[in-house]
């Protein structure tokens, strides 16, 4: 192998464990990013909550203006009625400074509504966005695991392939071997029987020339009625 596909190799190998770290670190970032946004939309639901009381609070005053005008109104209109227009005047100039404070009241009143409407709105959205964000970084994580999953699978289904061959290859190996044993066998019997002579006397007999040979069925029918006349 040459040193420039040794280099491209390291090189190849180099990227792929920086992607896997650059990779595992984004779904850390990812993490962190995630704890940091459910952070901040706690503190918007507690700046809600409070938006929310201050609200509550500017309504209370401005009901109670409202009722305060409507009393004095009433007091300076009967008073006017009885001819004490002094103390009607005194409750009409009443009226007019309540209604000055209603006016800066319902101002701020205003203020909180629009306020807790748009942040209402904002965190609805940002909340939105967070559990989208929750559900694909759960996504990738199962994905991984199951990727994992599979590939120490598929690794582990090779492997035993592979050891599955090579006891094939043993046996066969084996069986070779003991075929190969028992023919070297077979003939070192087959050489010591020549040796001793034992495979000539075998040929005699069964050409009956030695006792202990094959006889035929009309040699032996001679033979017993030689027998017979001799006797």
């Amino acid at each position: 192998m040459s040193l420039r596909k040794i280099w491209t190799a390291l090189k190849g190998a180099v990227n792929e464990g920086t992607e896997a770290v650059a990779d595992s670190q984004s779904i850390r970032i990812l993490d962190q990013e995630l704890r940091e946004a459910k952070a901040e939309l706690k503190a918007c639901d507690e700046n809600l909550t409070k938006i929310m009381a201050k609200r509550k609070l500017a309504e209370s005053k401005v009901e109670s203006l409202k009722a305060d005008i409507e009393t004095y109104s009433n007091h300076a209109i009967s008073a006017s009625e009885k001819g004490d227009d002094s103390l009607a005047l005194e409750c009409a100039e009443r009226v007019t400074e309540l209604e000055a404070q209603l006016e800066t009241e319902q101002s701020l009143l205003d203020g909180f509504i629009n306020s807790e409407r748009t942040l209402k709105g904002n965190i609805s959205k940002a909340k939105i966005n967070v559990r989208r964000m929750e559900q694909q970084i759960d996504q990738i994580k199962a994905t991984e695991s199951v990727q994992k999953a599979q590939v120490a699978v598929s690794s582990r289904h090779m492997g035993a392939n592979s050891k599955i061959k090579t006891a094939l290859d043993s046996l066969d190996r084996i069986k070779t071997k003991q075929q190969e044993r028992a023919a070297e066998l077979e003939a070192a019997e087959e050489l010591a029987t020549e040796e001793s002579g034992s495979g000539l006397d075998a040929k005699l007999k069964a050409a009956g020339i030695k006792p202990g040979g094959q006889v035929s069925g009309s040699d032996k029918l001679a033979q017993l009625l030689a027998s017979r006349q001799k006797a």
